[in-house]
């Protein structure tokens, strides 16, 4: 049995696996974000902690025996987050989360402090990023920056806190612009340019390499035994991509969760940081991925959803489905937390237009699942752009449910998608297996399978140039 832990923005999901890939058990814990001012987006570490011993006391109570064979713990986790701690470990001020849009200004000043960066990280400096966010702590909150001994992302606290090892995967630490990327190690350069060295850095090891062993007190608490490995683990990106089998060249998914993101692994290093291409180690190792990153897909869904009195997301599609019944004339643009791929635009928004008396609550939904699928379009190119070939891609997350959003996304990307079967696909069952693979040492090919196809939605032919004609309006309708 291999427990894998997902630290997500919006709680922490744990799952059992057995060696069949066969869910045993579940639980998770719900989490909350703090915005304090305009572009801000916080939590405080503690909160996870408590989540995650929230959900282990579930399993114990639940699944005793279960939790008690457990052989390999696994993590994953929302990425870029910046966890601060002093010399002794202390949480010195809340998580700066992925979400932020506070660091815009620093982002310019490290890339002129270091203005080989997109050469070394592979990535364009986004407030988002954890670099960037330092430089704003050490310049509106000197007091804090002057106590920090050490920096950690999200899961690597947790681990912390379940091993007493500062260690981090390199498909984490890749987003963090700290990272030489191709060499798959930290860049001095960078470390510098923010006032750090790698002495405030976690140890790095492949994401299905050991990366710690649980403490005896923290396995006595919850039933688990004790001196387990903890895997290397991912960022919550690569983990859904280990938990799809998507690890070889030319595999590809798109996770249609509150944010979107399209994936591709490589087998080398292939950035493309001018279209905001996100180009990171992969959680095997010899491998590297790259994402194109929309922030507000299924979250543009569910506020469209609530502002125009829906009863629910799915209650809204519902309508679409039965109202709509090809391309609509609204358009919309689905940048309500800003943008990255292709624009990195913090301060971008959301925009509809074409709108008339005759424009309907369902005419809105569909503007909405269409401009999500536009944003994808646009991740797309930007990965074409980078000389990376997509054929077909697979679905994951809360929107894979919609068959008709699926129905769009296919006409606007005018590819196949492919729908896995059966089980969450998602980064706890990554995280798992990657607690296999360090607990085993098996290759990770033969347990990074892909999963048995439920079905395949085509383009429609009778959508495909509507939607062609429209993308461009879209893409116009953006003025920066």
């Amino acid at each position: 049995m291999y427990l894998g832990i997902d630290l997500g923005t919006s709680g922490v999901k744990l799952l059992l696996v057995d060696d069949a890939d066969t869910i045993r058990a579940e639980a998770s814990a719900a989490l909350t974000v703090q915005r304090p001012q305009p572009l801000w987006s916080e939590q405080n570490p503690a909160d996870w902690w408590a989540a995650l011993e929230t959900a282990l006391a579930a399993l114990r109570r639940d699944h005793p025996q279960a939790l008690a064979s457990v052989r390999g713990i696994g993590l994953s986790g929302q990425m870029h987050g910046a966890v601060l701690l002093d010399k002794d470990d202390r949480v010195l001020r809340p998580a700066i989360l992925w979400n932020d849009g506070r660091s815009g200004a620093e982002c310019a000043e490290l890339e002129a402090l270091v203005p080989q960066s997109r050469q070394i990280t592979g990535n364009l400096a986004m407030p988002g990023f954890t670099a960037p966010k330092l430089l704003w702590v050490k310049k509106h909150e000197p007091e804090i920056f002057a106590q920090v001994a050490r920096v950690l992302l999200p899961k690597d606290y947790l681990r912390l806190r379940l091993t007493g090892a500062a260690i981090s995967d390199l498909s984490d630490s890749a987003g963090t612009l700290w990272l030489d990327v191709a060499a798959r190690d930290w860049s001095d350069a960078m470390l510098a340019a923010t006032g750090l060295t790698r002495a405030a850095m976690p140890t790095l090891v492949e994401g299905s390499a050991v990366g710690g062993l649980l403490l005896p007190d923290i396995a006595a608490a919850f039933g688990l035994p004790a001196g387990i490995p903890v895997a290397g683990g991912a960022g919550d990106n690569a983990a859904g991509a280990v938990g799809i089998g998507c690890i070889a060249p030319g595999n590809g998914f798109i996770s249609l969760g509150t944010s979107g993101v399209l994936f591709t692994a490589t087998e080398g290093f292939a950035p493309n940081p001018a279209q905001a291409v996100h180009s990171f180690c992969h959680a095997v190792p010899g491998r590297w991925h790259q994402m194109a990153v929309m922030l507000s897909a299924a979250a543009s869904l569910t506020w469209v959803a609530r502002v125009t009195g829906a009863a629910s997301e799915a209650a809204l599609i519902a309508e679409i489905a039965a109202e709509t019944h090809g391309p609509g004339r609204e358009l919309f643009l689905p940048y309500l937390s800003g943008e990255r791929t292709p624009h990195n635009n913090p301060h971008a928004t959301g925009l509809f237009a074409n709108l008339t008396h005759e424009t309907r609550r369902s005419d809105l939904g569909r503007a909405v699942l269409e401009g999500v699928g536009f944003a994808f379009a646009d991740g797309l190119a930007a990965l074409r752009a980078a000389g990376t070939a997509v054929d077909s891609l697979s679905v994951i997350g809360g929107g894979a449910r919609s068959r008709l959003w699926g129905e769009i996304l296919a006409s606007i990307l005018d590819l196949p998608l492919t729908y896995p079967k059966g089980a969450d696909f998602g980064p706890a069952f990554g995280a798992a297996r990657l607690a296999r693979l360090a607990a085993t040492g098996e290759d990770p090919a033969a347990v990074c399978r892909p999963p048995a196809v439920d079905h395949v939605i085509d383009p429609n032919p009778l959508w495909r140039d509507a939607y062609s004609i429209q993308y461009q309006a879209y893409r116009a309708a953006y003025r920066g």
